[in-house]
């Protein structure tokens, strides 16, 4: 009845060969990889590779204090990702704090306050009409260029048309001769009953028109001084200006020149734009052009608006777009757009229009976020954190080796063995998730690694104890190995299956950097379980064919004597002697 029982003991222990060879090639497919994409290092936080670190708070606007929640947050990180990528930096981290924070992280190289611009902004799109634009510096109204001819190149036109997604673009050209400007003015500021700042109060006609003649005047006065080549200029540009009011607003055409506007009040918002998308139009000729489509609501007020612009001449025909107080495109219009979409085509290659259609995209977030700080982190300090980790680590991993060698002896040259292939799979894992999914490793992450040190020794000695016992009840090596390994398999997945559910919940609910503490935690979690199957019991299995381990040699670490086994070694039962009876 023993015989299939031992025919499998003895399959097993001829076959460890195959489970080394399994995760030797292991390690040598995920170096070559790490080789072969050029990423041999992890990569650094931005607390050991230095950086910018932005917080930013959501501040809920007026009425609308429900807009903070998780799928608006999740779309401002998605956003502000794209926003700092568009730097070209492509290993920043854009992550939720708690219910209205979000932490930016940009590594060294980039300009932190190009990068606080980009992220730090309200991420306001809005659509309104042009009431008068030149070029920063120059003199009169700016008429547009001819529009689109359908020529192949994209170069027909320096002003971008505005048009049904389905339909061709018209050849013809509008006229050049505008409204004045303050009669354009007075015509966009006049009160509506909403206008008021306080519910109730009612202006009279006199009241509202001569309100309305002062602050085009003013604003009149603004435009004629306004230097858009002046960056902080720009950049106090519509401060505090409602979506109501008429503003004044800057921006570059297609020479790369500045040109200077004045704009009615926002008809549309970017909440109104369901998607926006760089198409490359080979039906028409008309080369990259930006594709808006809109949601009902938004639709109907495009609708409006581009039925009212079209009646007009230029450059009172335009709307433009702006984006956080910039226009980033002003095209004119020939006719009311009424299908719920709208192409944007004129003098476009694939990258400006891209980057169009990701403003388009930004706009759409009804959320307002204050900068609450943001710090310079120095790869100096970060060095300094890293090079005392890493030192508390060696002090670490010397304990841990002299204790093996001191209470296991030979055994411990498995032991660190196996410690050197987890590290091997750790470091190429941690090199190629870099690129992967965005790993970095930080502070917390190295502390999680070094913690791991001691999860991956105490699967080592659990293993080894139970062989030791089973030594002591008077078992030779190869049998001892291998009616210890299910006890201790049993013991190392339980303990593994705790610390890794521990990493698990550690990392769903905390943000930041505990994160990597519990990413690495949980990594190096599974690589114990991968070593100590298929590195650590193969390797004891063969060993234990060994002379110097078989015999119990005293250095080997299972010497049965210092372990307190009474020679002879128990193989087998003796047959008791029989015992003669008599017959009745």
């Amino acid at each position: 009845m023993a015989t299939p029982k031992k025919g499998r003991n003895a399959s097993a222990q001829s076959k460890p060969g195959r489970s080394l060879a399994l995760i030797l090639i292991a390690i040598a497919a995920l170096t070559g990889g790490m080789f072969a994409s050029g990423h041999t290092k992890p990569r650094l936080g931005i607390d050991l590779a230095g950086g910018t670190s932005i917080t930013l708070r959501a501040v809920p606007e007026a009425g609308n204090e429900s807009a903070i929640n998780k799928t608006n947050m999740d779309t401002a990180v998605s956003i502000m990702e794209r926003r700092v990528n568009g730097l070209g930096v492509s290993e920043s981290e854009v992550q939720t704090q708690g219910r209205e924070n979000i932490i930016v992280n940009i590594p060294k190289g980039t300009n932190s306050e190009q990068a606080r611009k980009q992220v730090g902004t309200t991420a306001k799109l809005y659509f309104r009409p042009v009431i008068a634009t030149e070029v920063s510096g120059g003199k009169g109204t700016a008429s547009p260029s001819p529009s689109p001819t359908g020529s192949p190149s994209g170069k027909a036109s320096d002003k971008p048309e505005a048009t049904d997604k389905n339909s061709a673009s018209p050849s013809a050209t509008p006229t050049t001769q505008g409204r004045a400007v303050t009669d354009g003015l007075k015509a966009d500021a006049t009160p509506s009953a909403s206008a008021s700042d306080k519910p109730g109060s009612s202006p009279s006609p006199s009241a509202s028109g001569g309100s309305a003649e002062a602050d085009a005047s003013a604003l009149q006065a603004k435009y004629a001084k306004l230097d858009c080549t002046d960056a902080k200029t720009r950049s106090s540009v519509g401060d505090g200006v409602k979506a109501s009011q008429p503003t004044l607003a800057c921006g570059k055409n297609s020479q790369g020149q500045w040109q200077k506007y004045i704009l009615g009040p926002a008809e549309v918002d970017g909440t109104d734009v369901d998607k926006a998308q760089a198409v490359l139009n080979t039906q028409t000729g008309a080369g990259w052009t930006v594709t808006m489509d809109f949601t009902d609501a938004g639709a109907k007020k495009f609708a409006d608006i581009t039925g009212k612009l079209a009646q007009n001449q230029s450059p009172q025909n335009q709307f433009a777009i702006v984006l956080d107080g910039d226009v980033v495109s002003d095209p004119y219009v020939r006719q009311a757009l009424t299908g719920g979409n709208a192409e944007i085509s004129g003098n476009f290659n694939q990258q400006s229009a891209q980057d169009l259609s990701n403003m388009l995209s930004y706009g759409a977030l009804p959320l307002t976020f204050k900068v609450d700080s943001m710090t310079t982190v120095t790869a100096a300090l970060g060095g300094d954190q890293l090079q005392a980790g890493l030192i508390a680590g060696a002090i670490g991993l010397a304990l841990v080796v002299i204790y093996l060698l001191a209470y296991y002896r030979g055994l411990a040259f498995i032991a660190i063995l196996s410690l050197l292939v987890s590290a091997a799979l750790t470091y190429t894992l941690m090199a190629l998730l870099g690129p992967a999914i965005g790993f970095a490793l930080n502070l917390p992450a190295v502390c999680g690694a070094i913690v791991a040190i001691g999860i991956t020794a105490d699967s080592f000695i659990v293993y080894f104890e139970r062989v030791r016992d089973e030594i002591r009840e008077g078992r030779t090596l190869r049998p001892a190995v291998e009616r210890a390994w299910p006890r201790a398999r049993r013991t190392i997945l339980v303990s593994d299956f705790v610390s890794f559910l521990a990493a698990a919940v550690l990392f769903i609910v905390t943000v930041g950097k505990v994160q990597g503490f519990a990413f690495t935690l949980g990594l190096t979690t599974l690589l114990d379980v991968v070593v100590v199957f298929l590195f650590t019991k193969p390797l004891l299995t063969l060993m234990a064919r060994r002379p110097f381990f078989a015999n119990g040699h005293k250095w080997s670490g299972l010497d049965p004597k210092s372990l307190g086994a009474q020679p002879p070694l128990r193989r087998t039962r003796r047959p008791s002697a029989p015992v003669e009876t008599k017959e009745a």
